[in-house]
């Protein structure tokens, strides 16, 4: 199969890194998405909705519940003083639950004591917040405590009732009435969102909340908004990658299934606010991953509710007006989401009515690259990879040259997925990288694949010099202090027979030093324990036999 012209610098071509499959990663065309959770400063031109007077917390208050979440965290996790000093605290939070949540240091502390509460102390706090909830769901940080009151239901959910003696206190203290159950208090939570679906979805902050309510009815929490709403307190946890991680499912009451369905049958109402505002667009998002695992036939409808609406629009357009979707940098992400829930038949549909014939100028695109790599992830069959394949293979270097080699290691992962077209897409990266020919490149193929560059560029040679360099045997000091060629190198140690890891450890020990003051390089030389095989080669020998032993038999356990 052909590849695209060359062009006259290709010789000293380095294909630049693109960026990480995450969205705003640098160079790769697309500005920072904005999805992390927002800080507790509120935006310029913006104000906190007006709180009640007595929101004020004192900051002897303040001192008492920072005590006492630290006692909380050295006390013993069981026991009746435990048992106690848990009530009292959250009988205070209670008491000032509205001071706290509007208070950015009160706000953390909170969040922190309500994942030590039991189920009727958790209602109570909820309660005491419910005539402000329109306040601190749009407050900076108060939005934060309820996201954290949502996320204790998969602890809580099915709790046995505690003791009538609590009623009967509480009847005594002068509360109006019983207290509601758990599962009034969301359902009458998701009633007050429903009733301002819009304003909820759209406001920066109380948008929060409609994406942890959604996964809370479906009974599904995602690990990437798990993550950002633990980055409220740990910013490190922000940068971690998430689309890798797998959601995490617990069990929901029937009428939480119905209600999800009728909270999200309130995004076809306004389907085009939902697909180009930005803020409204990722409750959407996430309204369809929630929908993919539980309510798979009404994520169907809604799916194609928004690919109806989209290819409706500007029917004059050159091609499908989908595309003009694919390259706006809101509809886009919504659009990917789509890509990723949609059945295969559908999937193979819309290929056919839409993308087909236009792989190759999406992949060139700084933004529907992305949703161009979203659609190769979710291939799953022969019939769909193939015309995909035979459409992009051509461009595969030119999309390398254009910094998106998140499309290339899409294809490559669906040909791998599906089984088919491996060892095609193996020569055509071959010759992308310009190691395809002589046939003696080829041995230099990892480093270059690692590090995203052209054969000339990494050998620093001309292309009409065709030499082959010493340094083609391995290259593994300048994998090890690379920041990808690392990860790669670490590969192929872990799969390596025990005398491929002594040629592996000879070469790296030769620049020990090197690699120790390398920021990648010392993690490696740690992983193979390069200090025990300089100073103490048989003891080494020892080691990695035991572990090669230890990984024979768990491979043989897994196999049965």
């Amino acid at each position: 199969m052909g590849l695209a012209p060359r062009s006259p610098n290709k010789a000293g071509r380095r294909f630049p890194a693109g960026g990480k499959r995450g969205r705003g990663a640098k160079g790769s065309g697309r500005p920072r998405p904005g999805r992390q959770r927002p800080s507790c400063s509120p935006p310029d031109g913006c104000s906190e909705p007006a709180l009640d007077a007595h929101s004020h917390l004192s900051s002897e208050a303040l001192g008492y519940f920072r005590r006492a979440l630290s006692a909380l965290k050295e006390a013993p996790e069981t026991g009746e003083e435990r048992e106690l000093m848990v009530h009292n605290v959250l009988k205070e939070v209670e008491a000032q639950a509205l001071a706290l949540a509007t208070n950015r240091t009160g706000s953390e502390i909170m969040q922190e004591l309500l994942g030590f509460s039991p189920l009727k102390p958790l209602c109570r706090v909820w309660a005491a917040l419910r005539s402000s909830l329109r306040s601190v769901a749009c407050h900076r940080c108060g939005v934060h405590v309820l996201q954290s009151a949502l996320l204790q239901l998969p602890r809580l959910l099915g709790s046995p009732a505690e003791e009538e003696e609590e009623d009967l206190e509480e009847e005594e203290n002068g509360k109006d009435g019983p207290l509601e159950t758990l599962e009034e208090l969301v359902l009458g939570l998701a009633s007050e969102v429903c009733d301002d679906f819009r304003f909820y979805c759209g406001d920066i902050h109380a948008s929060f909340v409609v994406r942890t309510l959604l996964q809370v009815l479906g009974g599904t929490l995602l690990e990437s908004e798990r993550t950002r709403h633990r980055g409220s307190q740990s910013p490190d946890a922000q940068r971690a990658p998430a689309r890798e991680c797998k959601p995490t499912d617990f069990e929901v009451p029937e009428t939480f299934l119905n209600c999800l369905r009728d909270l999200s049958s309130c995004f076809l109402k306004d389907l085009a606010v939902f697909i180009t505002d930005k803020i409204s667009s990722f409750c959407l998002q996430v309204a369809l991953q929630v929908l993919h695992r539980k309510l798979p036939q009404f994520c169907a409808h809604v799916c194609s509710a928004v690919i109806s609406y989209l290819s409706s629009r500007n029917p004059s357009a050159d091609g499908s007006p989908l595309l003009l979707f694919l390259r706006d940098q809101t509809s886009s992400r919504l659009l990917e989401q789509v890509l990723l829930v949609l059945e295969p038949l559908r999937l193979q549909s819309l290929f056919e009515d839409h993308f087909q014939g236009q792989l190759q100028a999406l992949a060139a695109h700084p933004i529907a690259n992305f949703p161009l790599q979203r659609l190769l992830d979710a291939v799953t069959t022969p019939e769909l990879l193939s015309p995909v394949f035979e459409e992009l293979s051509p461009a595969l270097e030119a999309v390398l040259a254009q910094g998106h080699p998140g499309v290339v290691i899409a294809l490559v992962g669906a040909c791998r997925r599906v089984g088919a077209h491996q060892a095609q897409v193996l020569q055509l990266l071959l010759e992308a990288f310009h190691c395809a020919e002589p046939s003696s490149r080829q041995v230099a193929c990892v480093p270059l694949f690692a590090t995203l560059m052209a054969y000339e560029v990494y050998y620093g040679l001309l292309e009409e010099e065709r030499a082959v360099p010493a340094e083609h045997q391995g290259q593994y000091v300048a994998l090890a202090c690379s920041r990808h060629g690392s990860r790669v190198l670490d590969a192929i140690w872990s799969g390596a027979a025990l005398g491929a890891r002594k040629e592996i450890a000879t070469e790296l020990g030769e620049r020990n030093q090197e690699l120790m003051r390398d920021p990648f390089g010392h993690h490696v030389a740690r992983n193979v324990a390069l200090t025990t095989f300089l100073k103490r080669r048989e003891a080494w020998e020892q080691q990695q036999g035991a572990l090669a032993k230890r990984r024979r038999a768990l491979n043989s356990i897994l196999e049965d």
